[in-house]
């Protein structure tokens, strides 16, 4: 091998070993913040070109001279801008533009646009040319955009319009529709004067955190946070077992909360409003007057409150004269049972009827008398849910009931009631409330903080629910199963004043402030929906009224409420025990009297109109409020659903089997014995078997006759089946009949 060719070699290794060395020391600088360094130098040199600090070059002089005629005041602005990005690169935080979403990028662009131009229209001298080439206002970017506009619409209009464009490019930069952009800007607003106005102050000494351990499919998120595979167990135990009563309770250390989006009020539809018939309301307040008067009775009306079901005027009674024994002229106030006795003259005189006299209305000194509204208005439930009066509860369980005669919202709090009873007419609103009650806690709870148990033995009402996360189970409609899920709901209110008692709390939210949101120890709210109370009481009143009535009384603490709905109020179905524990009551429109008494212990829910007209008895309160019940239509039901059926198959929720499938399956093994030695002993004293035999003594249908017949002959105790279709021979001995 020659010299040269070796010398050629040599440098070719020479080279292959420096230029991988090179790369190498070119990324490691680059990884220790070039970037960013020269970032931030160039935004200190062009900050001291705009500011003129010291004595710059013809290139620093060039580049900030044409920062300033391009952006104006902007600048400035810029100049922070890079540094700032400088620094993240240093920290080693710099974003990765690529997965910046366009609407970000167009929106801030409007922004940033608009807000040049309404700098230079609004600050800017005579010239607005002349100030852009002095670099001030906006800048020649300013100047275009306003002088446009100041030439096209004249100041103030060009205003308006870049303010419009400006707010667009917000909504555009933000991602989100202009009416979920404004309810999240109303609800911020509202926290947060929450928190300044009304946050406590907590000088307690804080507990040291222990660790406990969970396992790993327990993680925990907030509310609808995030859940990777199961959903929590209810009745798995806290490890507190070692602990003594009288010892604080331990708080784990809490993970980063993250909270995911609950449904957006826009899956419900918009209120449409009803216009107000001013001289159809002050004719009404003149004919009650002049009635009142022929009857002898002075009275004035002093207010009127126009609802969306009827119209209440505030009548003031007068004062007659009266002379008395020695002649003496004496004005005596009219008595307000006098008032409440003309209602049907009222209803005739107004050619309005049903005519509801309130005497005296509570907390005033007038009698309201209320009229039904020619025109009728509906109450949609998202109209009470953006009310303040609905957002100024903090409560999870808060529920949207309807709205006042004076048009004032019905908002109720479900935790504190604890359990509501529902009753009235076929048609008067019952399921329409149920569902109205349904949803409002939907729209307030994930799965981690509320699950459902709904019982519907018409089997049609709340059948729309299949699917919900919410739900253990599915939607119970058979009567045998439903009485094993009341057992189990006994028995989970049971277990839970176990966990309760170990763990030293109180209640429930005492309880679940120390245990993370959707972990194995957290416990939600079970909130059980009974459409048809009077189908239940009929097949299993024993039994029913037994679970209801413990569930009504110790559950509350636990966490657990009950909503149940009927059409027949009667005594044999809202039993005195079943009232006694229902302090909360809702009243809609019944046939008579004695109806009304068994619902609200009071008179007024027969003159009642139809369609969600009711009477809400508040446990706080000494009387009866009338409002007109919300109304979610089947559409606004579906998609609610929709929603959390999708958020379920996005975070992989798995609901599992119903939790009383084990009590189920041991109560038909039990009764299926019992049902079993029953047949045995009608056979052997009939000396023969049949299914229509069996159907008849014992009170069961043609199928489990037939496959009692079938677990009989394979036992061996009557023959096979004979032709003809007559009975089988019984193959036993044949008991005689009692008394023979």
């Amino acid at each position: 091998m020659t010299h040269k060719a070796t010398k050629k070699r040599n440098k070719q290794r020479k080279k292959q070993r420096v230029l991988p060395d090179l790369g190498t020391l070119l990324g490691s600088l680059c990884q220790r913040g070039i970037a960013g360094v020269l970032l931030v130098s160039v935004a200190i040199v062009t900050l001291l070109g705009l500011t003129g600090l010291s004595s710059s070059g013809f290139l620093v002089d060039w580049w900030s001279r044409t920062l300033l005629q391009g952006f104006g005041w902007a600048s400035y602005v810029i100049v922070v801008v890079v540094a700032g990005v400088g620094g993240f690169t240093l920290a080693g935080k710099t974003p990765d533009l690529k997965r910046v979403p366009w609407h970000i990028v167009v929106g801030a662009g409007i922004v940033i646009l608009s807000l040049l131009g309404l700098t230079h229209l609004f600050t800017a001298g005579p010239d607005p040319w002349r100030s852009a080439q002095a670099g001030e206002a906006g800048g020649y970017v300013g100047a275009v955009f306003s002088g446009t506009m100041r030439e096209l619409l004249g100041p103030v209009p060009a205003g308006v319009v870049l303010v419009a464009v400006l707010a667009w490019g917000a909504i555009v930069a933000s991602g989100v529709a202009f009416e979920e952009w404004v309810e999240r800007t109303e609800n911020w607003g509202y926290r947060a004067w929450r928190r300044l106005a009304a946050a406590p102050i907590d000088v307690s000494p804080r507990q040291p955190a222990v660790k406990v351990e969970a396992p790993a499919e327990s993680v925990a998120r907030d509310t609808g946070g995030e859940r990777p595979e199961s959903a929590p167990q209810a009745n798995a135990a806290p490890p507190v077992a070692s602990r003594s009563p009288s010892e604080p309770l331990p708080r784990p250390k809490r993970a980063r909360r993250r909270r995911s989006a609950l449904p957006p009020l826009r899956l419900l539809d918009l209120p449409s409003g009803v216009p107000f018939d001013e001289a159809d309301i002050q004719r009404k307040a003149q004919v009650i007057e002049q009635t009142l008067s022929q009857f002898g009775v002075p009275a004035k009306v002093v207010e009127i409150n126009r609802g969306p079901m009827v119209t209440q005027f505030g009548v003031e009674p007068g004062y007659v004269t009266r002379r008395g024994y020695d002649g003496a002229q004496t004005e005596r106030k009219i008595r307000v049972g006098k008032i409440a006795s003309l209602s049907k003259d009222l209803a005739l005189a107004l050619a309005a009827s049903p005519v509801r006299i309130e005497a005296p209305v509570p907390g005033r000194s007038m009698v309201g008398i209320e009229v039904p509204n020619r025109q009728v208005s509906t109450v949609p439930l998202r109209k009470i849910m953006t009310t303040p009066a609905f957002r100024r509860h903090r409560s999870r369980m808060k529920l949207a009931l309807g709205e006042g005669i004076a048009g004032a919202p019905t908002v109720a709090d479900l935790a504190k009631m604890p359990h509501l009873l529902i009753a009235g007419a076929t048609g008067a609103g019952k399921s329409v409330c149920v569902n109205a009650i349904a949803t409002c806690l939907l729209f307030q709870n994930s799965p981690f903080t509320l699950r459902m148990v709904m019982i519907d033995p018409k089997r049609v009402e709340l059948a729309r629910y299949r699917g919900l996360p919410h739900l253990y189970g599915q939607v119970e409609v058979d009567t045998e199963r439903i009485v094993g899920v009341l057992r189990w709901l006994v028995r989970e209110m049971q277990e839970r004043y176990k966990k309760l008692a170990q763990a030293g709390a109180r209640h429930l939210d005492d309880y679940n402030r120390h245990w993370r949101i959707g972990g194995q120890e957290y416990l939600p709210r079970i909130v059980v929906l009974i459409d048809e109370l009077a189908d239940l009481m009929l097949s299993a009143p024993d039994q029913v009224e037994t679970a209801i009535c413990r569930l009504a009384q110790m559950a509350r603490a636990t966490g657990m409420h009950l909503v149940i709905a009927t059409q027949r109020p009667s005594v044999d179905v809202v039993t005195g025990l079943i009232k006694a524990n229902f302090p909360a009551r809702i009243g809609f429109a019944v046939s008579s009297g004695v109806d009304s008494r068994v619902i609200l212990d009071t008179v007024g829910a027969e003159t009642l109109l139809s369609k969600g007209d009711m009477l809400y008895m508040a446990p706080d309160a000494s009387g009866l409020v009338r409002a007109q019940g919300c109304l979610v239509s089947d559409t606004e039901l579906a998609r609610v659903v929709r929603y959390w059926q999708e958020w379920a198959t996005a975070k992989r929720w798995k609901r599992g089997p119903p939790p009383w499938g084990a009590i189920l399956d041991q109560e038909n093994e039990a009764r299926g014995d019992d049902l079993l030695q029953r047949a045995i002993e009608i056979v052997r004293q009939q000396g023969s078997a049949s299914a229509s035999m069996l159907q008849r003594r014992m009170r069961v249908g043609y199928p489990r006759a037939s496959r009692l017949i079938d677990e009989m002959e394979e036992r061996e105790i009557v023959g096979p089946a004979e032709s003809g279709g007559r009975p089988r021979q019984v193959l036993g001995p044949v008991q005689d009949e009692p008394g023979q």
